[in-house]
């Protein structure tokens, strides 16, 4: 991690980065414990990559931020949050290939 394309947010900057974020952004719940949590971060990474100014994305260990899991009903993760305009939009829980999360952003986009 730590890639100039993705930003990580937490309880302190969660409100500018993400729900006055100028761009739609997705955004990761994760936690370094977590096994499917990090098979999903390269793909996540891409998105970040492939999407670059279209898309900001966000990293939130919920180890680190467990009211902002709590708020957004994030039982089990990896969960994967679209936002746009401050609102979830859609939302994916659990791990999945790069093909059906790209299906997913562009989709969001759209």
């Amino acid at each position: 991690m730590g890639s100039v394309d993705m930003v990580v947010v937490n309880k302190a900057n969660f409100q500018k980065e993400v729900l006055e974020a100028n761009l739609p952004v997705i955004v990761d719940f994760w936690a370094e414990w977590c096994g499917p949590c990090k098979m999903l971060a390269p793909v996540i990474e891409e998105m970040a990559k492939e999407f670059k100014g279209k898309l900001k994305v966000a990293k939130l260990d919920v180890d680190e931020s467990p009211e902002l899991a709590g708020k957004y009903r994030v039982m089990s993760i990896p969960t994967v949050l679209f936002f746009k305009a401050g609102k979830v939009v859609e939302q994916h829980i659990g791990f999945s290939g790069k093909e059906i999360i790209r299906g997913k952003v562009q989709k969001f986009l759209a």
